[in-house]
């Protein structure tokens, strides 16, 4: 299947599910010297695969590609293993990690696959010229983290797995919103 064809669809997930509005967030994926990326300002409800913009991993960024594209070709080329990124808004992770703590799972899925989530501080003001070189550090060694009160970024081998870690991370800090809210935790 055309990689194109499954990065729409996952992006569409990640709206479909709440993890993005219909505008935020981006996705790409790894094609040797080369990724796919969501296009600037794209929308979940109506992205086909023919918006999606190629770039290369060692030339310029091509007009209308994400703002986030050169985030994703510093991660790409600083963990060979990444084959693919998906950004995503998670509310419950975003809202839990505002005061710019890591998170730390409270349930057994959270804590097998990540006991610690990194959470990195970038001014909005400078957002642009400093979030791709802080995260893409970060995912040298975690396959996620959260920009504090921005949104959450995962890699992983397949696209399937970056977005798993992106729905347990949110199922997580669901769970721990709630347990707070119950007083358990």
């Amino acid at each position: 299947m055309d990689q194109r064809v499954e990065l729409v669809k996952y992006y569409h997930w990640l709206r479909q599910y709440g993890y993005n509005d219909s505008h935020s967030g981006n996705i790409s994926g790894r094609d040797g010297g080369m990724f796919w990326v969501t296009p600037t300002g794209a929308c979940a409800d109506t992205l086909q695969e023919h918006h999606l913009i190629s770039c290369s991993l060692d030339g310029a960024l091509p007009e209308g590609a994400s703002g986030d594209a050169n985030l994703h070709r510093d991660i790409y080329r600083q963990n060979p293993k990444a084959q693919a990124i998906i950004h995503s808004h998670c509310p419950h992770a975003v809202a839990l990690t505002l005061n710019g703590e890591d998170f730390v799972p409270p349930d057994f899925e959270g804590q097998l696959y990540f006991p610690r989530v990194p959470v990195i501080t970038v001014p909005y003001a400078t957002y642009f010229q400093e979030a791709a070189a802080k995260v893409a550090a970060t995912l040298r060694d975690h396959p996620i983290c959260i920009v504090r009160g921005h949104g959450v970024y995962a890699w992983g081998e397949t696209l399937n797995l970056a977005y798993k870690w992106s729905c347990s991370l949110e199922l997580s800090a669901k769970t721990a919103f709630i347990a707070r809210q119950a007083g358990t935790i």
